[in-house]
């Protein structure tokens, strides 16, 4: 591979969210963003940027949204217009921008849950209430209750719906068909779609992430599209996304929330950062690509061959792997405990909803020997959860 990510990079002391633990032994496999550095070419942009001494207000001067239109027309055939999108400064508060602006005073939001728990922090904060659709889910794979869904839809508190696409936590890249449904019934019965998009370019090599925008007219012109380089790309920390809304009437009243809320202007890294991510680094993102796809692998055949009270849901996209935890009891108490027996912390599945009370979330975007070390403490904490539970 022509760039390195296996050599382990200390985060500690940095003051990052994800590092900054109690103790010393303690392994931070949750929170979403990756242990790899970022592209050579966006550290080489932002140096550019850091090397002029003036760091004063950014406009959108810079090609910045053509790196947008031509990364996501060439590897999605998602087509889109400089005059449809905009600047956001992240695609959460994208989302809580959207409720204020969007859905009725006091009423409903749809999502699926399982589902990011951010998702209900922007509605309930807001003054709305999560409608929760619960995916259907085989003990192996999950599904659309599109029963459900659009009984859900039909309820007249309901105006808006959030969607994750690909759906974080477990992994699940939609297709074409599903996609088009939702956007059906969506329009049928009056309910904006708002897709929250940001781990789309992080999809298992051989699949293919559909945006939703992308699939037809119908959801082309009902829908917000929330897109960002800073998933996929390392850069959760430079605040930088773009919103897509080619429904005029639409882009104007939410772009009008959008800079009440004070979330529509860049800083000055935030686009040069963008443009290098989708102009330069599209072979970095590939070889990421190859890596997630290794380490989900291996994640599976280790928790298969070693923990048998765990099962690892197989997902096509991002870097967040689903671990079916039933055997073993709840989510939530098996989290507390990995944390306190064996130092690793992940994200106890009840966070994300209906859905995921017997599961927790596991962040494999790192160094092979970091993986190795945390799926080791995965398996002895199993263990011992056992004898605790069997004394």
């Amino acid at each position: 591979m022509k760039y390195d990510f296996d050599t382990p990079i200390s985060r500690r002391n940095t003051g990052s969210y994800k590092w900054d633990v109690a103790k010393e032994n303690e392994l931070p496999m949750w929170v979403a963003d990756m242990d790899f550095p970022v592209a050579p070419k966006i550290t080489e942009a932002l140096f550019k940027r850091v090397a002029h001494p003036i760091y004063g207000y950014q406009s959108e001067a810079l090609p910045w949204k053509q790196s947008y239109i031509k990364f996501w027309e060439r590897r999605y055939d998602f087509r889109f217009s400089e005059e449809e999108m905009a600047f956001a400064t992240g695609v959460v508060p994208t989302l809580s921008s959207a409720v204020r602006k969007l859905a009725k005073a006091n009423g409903k939001v749809l999502i699926m849950t399982p589902v990011y728990n951010i998702f209900f922090n922007s509605i309930v904060n807001n003054g709305r209430t999560p409608s929760c659709s619960e995916l259907l889910y085989d003990g192996e794979k999950y599904s659309i209750d599109f029963e459900d869904l659009e009984k859900r839809m039909g309820d007249p508190e309901c105006s808006l719906m959030i969607l994750c696409n690909p759906q974080n936590p477990v992994g699940r890249l939609y297709g074409k068909e599903e996609l088009a449904k939702i956007g059906e019934l969506a329009k049928k019965h009056g309910v904006i779609v708002v897709s929250d998009e940001i781990h789309g370019p992080i999809s298992e090599p051989g699949t293919r992430y559909i945006p939703f925008a992308s699939v037809n007219e119908v959801n082309r012109m009902n829908s917000i599209t929330a897109i960002a380089p800073t998933k996929a790309f390392n850069l959760a920390g430079v605040q930088t996304s773009a919103v897509v809304i080619p429904n005029e009437e639409i882009r104007k009243a939410f772009l009008r929330q959008l800079n009440t809320d004070e979330c529509a202007e860049p800083n000055v890294f935030s686009l040069p950062a963008a443009i290098s991510a989708f102009e330069e680094s599209e072979d970095w993102l590939e070889e990421l690509n190859q890596v997630i796809a290794r380490n989900r692998k291996i994640t599976e055949s280790f928790v298969k061959d070693n923990i048998p009270d765990i099962k690892v849901i197989h997902g096509q996209a991002t870097y967040l792997l689903w671990l079916d935890v039933s055997k073993l009891g709840e989510g939530e108490a098996f989290a507390s405990f990995l944390k306190e027996e064996t130092g690793l912390i992940v994200n106890p599945g009840p966070e994300y909803g209906k859905g995921g009370e017997h599961f927790i979330r596991l962040n494999v975007a790192c160094p092979l020997s970091r993986l190795q070390d945390g799926l080791n403490r995965l398996k002895n904490g199993a263990i011992a959860y056992k004898k605790k539970q069997n004394a």
